[in-house]
């Protein structure tokens, strides 16, 4: 026994340098293993083997337990994403009949549109110190109640002037909750469902666009100076759920580690993880993580400074994080989403009521593929599913631009129903793509990708790419309709989205079922990076696969 016990210990001899994580995860796992050595030595080998067994199925339902309770808190965190979605949705119809109520030019009309996006980088700017200094679901919190004045103004505008201010405190709103959320998610995550978890509030964001949608078709009927009111007054409702859960879900361990409330972060990783010996074992990870135990040269600049003035590591993390923030905008969604009327109508379609029936199709093929991505995302992996969404959109942006060319200058060709249709099918497969891969997984890296130290102000530096960008393409859209015609710039969103699949090819690196700390290392190693992957399994080939417990994120 004692000879085995020295065996299982040796490997950690020879590893030079020997980090400390890596020496606690192997100091645990040879605890595990000289555990079982010992009670097959010293109860008889079918005893020990049925105690094992009872030990593994309680780990399992502990585990079961632990991803139902992770589940919980994520989609809970999640309901932020319903604000903006529905924002996204409703104001697509909105803008029909604020036009005819308070008679707003198109140059205010794209301002309108437009602004939420760029405000809310404010949100998600102050957000990521907000969230580092009062904690993360209180600026869920504080996010929720901001967009609910925004919305309340908005509601009872009698002008412009004020349409504009409730529009802009309800930017603020949305950007403090789309950037802590996505960051909450990920830190409460196991590393097993990580990429499903964090991908719940682009479900949310989908969920939401389509009862934007849904509003705009049901009120439509109502007089004008009434109807995009109540579509506003009714996006008011998800931020009180939002203030209901905050009283359920718990702190982010890792935020709690920060502040070195050690014993509070035990407690919420003890829901989470499948043993006590599993929750020490990421508590040391956490803490080393945290430059808690020993600080890092780097860990002791400043987080902006590091940001601003990045190492090859952190800039390969920019690069990546903020870059899919800025090609999921640039790539036109937005636009289509915003202005799907417009389009819609530029393809032939005249009436109202068919305009907004037709997005309520979009909106609705939007939040299924959502619901595939769901599926996929942890089993398949990050970066095929950015390929096929990618390839596909330029597919689809490509053919949109065929469809209304061919609409506005070869009617004899084909009928104006076939193009109608035509430009129908290319809208909904391009939101389809979008949401299967470039939509969710954009939320998954971004919060991801980034370590603990630099991860909430890393998360709002890729807000300001995605949102600016976002509110330029929404700010400019019916202006450069205008010039290149609206099948033009969907031409340019097509060669926009070329790019974008050599973007996933070169930056892109597969996060699939790695830790949070495990990602870190991948991005410290230039070599593997270079190769598109890193085998972070390396240092557990020295312990025995047999008694691994499921890492958390």
């Amino acid at each position: 026994m004692k000879r085995g016990k020295q065996a299982l210990e040796e490997p950690c001899v020879h590893l030079e340098p020997c980090s400390r994580m890596e020496s606690v995860k192997m100091r645990a796992a040879t605890k595990r293993e000289y555990m079982r050595m010992e009670l097959v030595g010293e109860e008889g080998e079918e005893v020990a083997e049925a105690e094992w067994l009872h030990r593994a199925e309680a780990q399992s339902q502990q585990r079961r337990r632990g991803q139902r309770y992770a589940f919980c808190c994520a989609l809970f965190a999640s309901l932020n994403g319903i604000l903006l979605g529905y924002d996204v949705g409703v104001m697509s119809g909105c803008i029909i009949y604020m036009q005819k109520d308070l008679h707003i030019t198109e140059f205010q009309q794209e301002i309108l549109v437009g602004c939420l996006s760029v405000v809310s980088l404010l949100g998600s700017l102050s957000g990521g110190r907000t969230s580092d200094a009062i904690g993360r679901k209180w600026t869920m919190g504080l996010g929720a109640i901001v967009f609910q004045l925004g919305a309340v103004i908005m509601t009872f505008a009698p002008s412009f002037t004020v349409l504009m201010i409730g529009r802009l405190l309800a930017g603020v709103g949305i950007g403090f909750g789309a950037m802590v959320s996505g960051v909450y998610i990920a830190e409460i995550s196991p590393a097993g469902s990580r990429g499903t978890l964090t991908s719940l509030p682009e479900i949310c964001i989908n969920l939401g666009i389509l009862l934007g949608y849904v509003s705009n078709y049901a009120f439509s009927g109502l007089s004008e100076h009434i109807n995009w009111r109540i579509m506003l007054g009714v996006g008011i409702l998800p931020s009180v759920f939002i203030g209901f859960a905050l009283f359920v879900i718990p702190e982010s361990p890792r935020w709690l580690m920060m502040e070195k409330r050690v014993s509070e972060a035990r407690a919420v990783l003890l829901q989470i993880s499948e043993s006590e010996a599993e929750v020490e074992e990421r508590l040391a990870e956490i803490e080393e993580a945290a430059g808690l135990m020993k600080s890092m040269k780097s860990e002791e600049k400043e987080v902006w400074r590091e940001l601003l003035n990045p190492s090859p590591a952190v800039r390969r993390m920019l690069y990546a994080g903020c870059g899919i923030q800025l090609f999921q905008q640039i790539t036109g969604i937005d636009a289509t989403v915003y202005y799907s009327p417009t389009i819609f109508r530029d393809a032939g379609i005249k009436s109202d009521q068919e305009l907004l029936a037709a997005t309520v199709a979009v909106g609705f093929t939007k939040t299924v593929f959502i619901l595939v991505a769901i599926f996929l995302i942890d089993k398949v992996g990050r970066k095929p599913l950015l390929y096929v969404s990618t390839i596909g959109m330029t597919a689809c942006l490509f053919l949109l631009g065929v469809a209304l060319t061919l609409q506005k200058h070869a009617m004899g060709l084909m009928s104006p129903r076939v193009g109608i249709d035509l430009a129908i099918f290319a809208v909904c497969g391009n939101v389809a793509f979008f949401s299967i891969g470039m939509g969710p997984i954009c939320w998954v890296l971004s919060s991801e990708v980034f370590p603990l130290r630099l991860r909430a102000q890393g998360s709002a530096l890729g807000q300001v790419g995605g949102r600016v960008s976002s509110g330029l393409v929404s700010m400019s859209f019916l202006s450069m309709a205008r010039a290149i015609s609206v099948a033009g710039m969907f031409f340019v969103f097509a060669a926009i989205s070329t790019i974008s699949v050599l973007f996933v090819y070169f930056c892109v690196p597969e996060t699939k079922g790695k830790t949070l700390e495990q990602i870190e290392m991948m991005f410290e190693s230039g070599d593997e990076w270079r190769g598109g992957e890193i085998e972070l399994e390396d240092t557990q080939h020295l312990i025995p696969s047999n008694n691994k417990s499921a890492p958390l994120g």
